[in-house]
């Protein structure tokens, strides 16, 4: 059996993973898991819960493998919809809170420790303010905008369609400004600038 090679779209990993190619695995799951943990812990703040999210979003996806067909969507659209869904099941059944006690501190090799901290603040309020927003302008400008997923693949994660992606981004960016706009100079964006 040939191995997989790390250059293989993600469908051809995902058919040599069904036909029995352990490497296939190992390349998809390398190349996804960061996708789906970052995506799981920008909706949900808090890490462990985002790290069982990926897992059960990954062990889904190995088990329609034998089943998946390639022309009807992405694995990663596919992939980001089960995260989504995930994610706001989790969200529903919680309340719908992040704690801010969730956010990671900035990792080794941070410039200092005053930007070290200002970016955790900066994340927080981001944190925050998307938590606040409803579910579905929350996921589609994250998506959007930290996920730099595009409008169409957006619309189909989401189930419905391209123009309601862009108005459920465009209000959702609206809010977070206002949310976020009376705390420009805590968070170190001075009103010249932006």
């Amino acid at each position: 059996m040939a191995q997989a090679q790390p250059t293989a779209d993600d469908a051809s990993l995902l058919a040599a993973f069904a036909a029995g190619d352990r490497q296939a695995a190992l390349v998809l799951t390398q190349r996804l898991t960061p996708r789906v943990m970052g995506q799981a812990y920008r909706m949900l703040g808090n890490r462990t819960e985002a790290e069982d999210v990926a897992q059960e979003a990954m062990m889904r996806l190995w088990k329609i493998a034998p089943d998946w067909q390639a022309e009807r969507a992405q694995v990663t659209t596919w992939l980001y919809r089960v995260v989504a869904n995930l994610c706001t099941d989790r969200l529903r059944k919680s309340g719908r809170g992040v704690s801010l006690d969730a956010i990671a501190e900035p990792e080794d090799g941070a410039p200092s420790a005053a930007d070290g901290l200002q970016g955790q603040a900066r994340m927080a309020a981001l944190q925050g303010a998307l938590a606040d927003l409803p579910e579905r302008q929350a996921q589609a400008v994250a998506l959007r905008h930290l996920e730099e997923l595009g409008n169409p693949q957006i619309a189909e994660i989401m189930d419905t369609n391209v123009r309601t992606v862009e108005s459920l981004i465009a209000r959702g960016k609206r809010a977070l400004i206002a949310k976020l706009s009376g705390r420009k100079s805590e968070l170190g964006y001075d009103d010249d600038t932006g």
